[in-house]
């Protein structure tokens, strides 16, 4: 099988991460496929993380003392960086746990208004449109992660209000034929994916969001599988609310970030309350700080910040056009080995246009974790299961999959020891056609 052009250079960086060279089962050579779940990082990040905590760490926006200014400062040149890395402002970032965290802030943001206007609470600025009664609709996809998907039945249990979604086709691109009709005067919220974690679409998010703001609504843009793999600019989005993980990019785990648009950040009501988020505090009430610490109550992930920073500074100097490039060669070369196979049938779009580099596929006369198994005896290390998108996968018919998701740490190499190792997994239980 010929080999793409490769833009970056996979022998270099390999050599930036450790834990690519060490060996697993049984001395075999480690090859990594899964950092749709998880990314590894580099030392670049390893070591800024460690510094942090060797030279730096205090509470951050407290003391003042050499240690508190230091941390502080790190801390905020970090959201300077990571902001620009989408093309946001600082005070557009709020730092989150994870993407999860993001969006049931997000949820949350919309049930406390609903509740404090239901209290008809005194001296509370409620802005309707967080506000839900039965009658409004959010709207969703089939393909959503779990992560934004659960929020919003939660959302719609408390409130009244009902869940809709786009259905997906058979080649698993979204359905926008009734979008009109599925966003409509009711919608009061839109949340969709930017790139599908189990098919690899890429969505047509802004003219979503141009949908969703047509009739008034806030639009949110889950971004954790586009932020890492492509540029974003967040203004040619058009989302209200966009948010992504940093440990799928390099970065540590325990951060995630949450953009905002300065209006919609000021008009939320703030999910957790208590040190570092507020304004003035009196017995009988509090104020709250400006954003984006009003989201950010209790002592913040610092070093993650940090070692976050480092993963975008790691990233800018690879060129996002230039991780894109690679990896829709990636995808090209893997969904071309994996047709290649007889019995094997791709989940999702079956060519590299407008879809990433996370391929899912399913085996015949095999459950996923068999070839996961198989695979994992090989030292290729992927997902399988249903990926924490359940609703896709009854989609299509399939209890699970089996998913590659390869990254700038990978290349044609790892792609043919991973269709190898399928070819394997049907030999041994006598699938193989």
């Amino acid at each position: 099988m010929g080999a793409p052009s490769m833009s970056i250079d996979v022998a270099r960086i390999k050599k930036d991460f450790p834990i690519l060279g060490r060996t697993v089962r049984g001395g075999r050579e480690l090859v990594y496929l899964d950092s749709g779940a998880t990314s590894q990082k580099p030392y670049q990040v390893l070591d800024a993380e460690r510094s942090f905590y060797e030279t730096s760490n205090a509470s951050v926006h407290r003391g003042a003392h050499a240690l508190a200014e230091e941390a502080t400062i790190h801390y905020e040149d970090a959201r300077e960086l990571i902001a620009a890395f989408i093309g946001a402002a600082p005070s557009n970032i709020v730092f989150t746990k994870n993407a999860t965290e993001a969006l049931n802030l997000c949820a949350y943001a919309f049930s406390n208004a609903t509740a404090l206007a239901r209290q008809g609470a005194p001296g509370r600025a409620i802005d309707p449109r967080f506000v839900l009664s039965p009658g409004d609709s959010i709207v969703i996809s089939e393909m959503e992660h779990h992560a934004n998907l659960v929020p919003w039945q939660e959302l719609c249990a408390k409130t009244g209000a009902s869940l809709r979604w786009f259905s997906v086709d058979d080649d698993g691109r979204l359905d926008l034929s009734n979008i009109d009709a599925l966003i409509d005067e009711t919608t009061k919220v839109v949340s969709v994916v930017h790139q599908s974690n189990i098919l690899g679409t890429i969505n047509p998010v802004r003219e979503i969001m141009a949908r969703a703001h047509a009739v008034g609504a806030v639009g949110i843009v889950d971004g954790c599988q586009s932020v890492p793999h492509m540029p974003v600019d967040i203004a040619d989005i058009g989302a209200d609310l966009f948010m992504w993980s940093g440990h799928k990019m390099l970065g540590p785990t325990g951060i995630g970030c949450l953009y905002g648009t300065t209006e919609i950040l000021d008009a939320m009501p703030p999910f957790l309350t208590g040190g570092s988020m507020i304004e003035m505090v009196h017995l009988e009430a509090s104020t709250f700080a400006p954003v984006p610490q009003k989201f950010e109550a209790g002592t913040p992930m610092v070093a993650q910040a940090v070692g976050l920073a480092a993963a975008v500074r790691y990233l800018t100097d690879l060129g996002m056009p230039n991780v894109a490039e690679h990896e829709l060669a990636l995808a090209d070369y893997t969904i071309k080995a994996l047709t290649s196979i007889p019995g094997v049938r791709i989940i999702g779009p079956g060519s590299a246009v407008d879809r990433g580099s996370a391929i899912s596929f399913v085996v015949d006369g095999l459950h996923p974790h068999d070839v996961g198994q198989v695979l994992d005896n090989e030292g290729v290390a992927v997902r399988v299961g249903h990926h924490c998108a359940w609703p896709t996968c009854r989609r299509f018919g399939v209890p699970a999959t089996t998913r590659i998701s390869p990254y700038i740490y990978n290349d044609e190499s790892d792609i043919d020891k991973a269709a190898a190792g399928i070819v394997a997994a049907q030999e041994f239980f006598g699938v193989a056609k």
